[in-house]
């Protein structure tokens, strides 16, 4: 579990809370619930009203996601791969079928089943090309409503506090009550701008970057499934699938594998 997002996000708000007691104020000052209440919901309606009711639907799953996703390490992905290759070069690709059921990438375990099923490399690249595809539209689709929330909140904060404001206008008459009214009032525009700059635009930034690593995961399996149905030899697929990852994690799945060698 990569915890990145939600150490950010909790710390962030730690610093805004920790500089507000320093500066001699009181974290409860900004804690208003009608004006989180307008930020929040506000953005959420805002952003369900511009996409599709799936995409609302899906939120909750959708920042699950952004603070808890799992990254699979790449170089324990070559190696599953490098020791299918083994085994398929030892005792055929049919010898696959029972490891098939013990593989637990979905997409890994796709592309094995339809290459032991026999489908030509063409198709079988074709297909699997087209879910890497898929998978994209879908994750940006998903993640607008995210990116839209970022984008209105702030907006939203300036209405709440134009609201406060009016009604402070209204009240003139009390000037006791001056103070607190405006300065409840400036605090939806607080919870609008933090909320879209520590929350709502790096959570979608995230999503983006845990898309593109799936989706770099889904062609590297790609690349390791053809190679396993075409027979070439494990040390040539672990060199190709090694060549794809980034320098730090090649240098560690070579490192690893000069480890295993000796």
């Amino acid at each position: 579990m990569d915890i990145a997002s939600l150490v950010g996000v909790v710390v962030a708000l730690i610093i805004v809370f920790t500089v507000q007691i320093l500066e001699g104020g009181s974290p409860a000052s900004i804690i208003l619930i009608p004006s989180m209440l307008l930020v929040f919901g506000g953005a959420f309606a805002a952003g369900m009203a511009g996409g599709v009711l799936k995409d609302a639907l899906n939120f909750p799953k959708l920042m699950q996601k952004a603070f808890l996703a799992k990254v699979t390490p790449p170089t324990k992905l070559v190696d599953d791969i490098v020791k299918l290759a083994e085994r398929a070069r030892r005792e055929g690709l049919l010898a696959l079928e029972d490891a098939v059921k013990t593989v637990q990438h979905p997409f890994l375990k796709r592309g094995l089943q339809l290459a032991i099923d026999g489908t030509d490399p063409e198709e079988l690249h074709d297909i699997l090309q087209a879910e890497v595809a898929a998978k994209k539209k879908s994750d940006k689709a998903g993640m607008k409503i995210v990116e839209g929330m970022g984008g209105y909140a702030p907006t939203i904060g300036i209405i709440g506090t134009v609201m406060g404001l009016v009604h402070v206008l209204e009240n003139l008459s009390n000037p006791e009550t001056l103070g607190p009214a405006i300065s409840a009032a400036f605090v939806a525009t607080l919870w609008g701008v933090l909320s879209a700059n520590l929350i709502w635009l790096p959570l979608a930034s995230r999503l983006t970057r845990l898309s593109g690593i799936e989706c770099e995961e889904m062609e590297l399996i790609i690349d390791g499934v053809l190679a396993i149905q075409a027979g070439s030899n494990p040390r040539l697929v672990a060199q190709k699938l090694r060549s794809l990852l980034p320098p730090e994690a090649r240098k560690a799945a070579e490192a690893s594998s000069g480890k295993k060698a000796a």
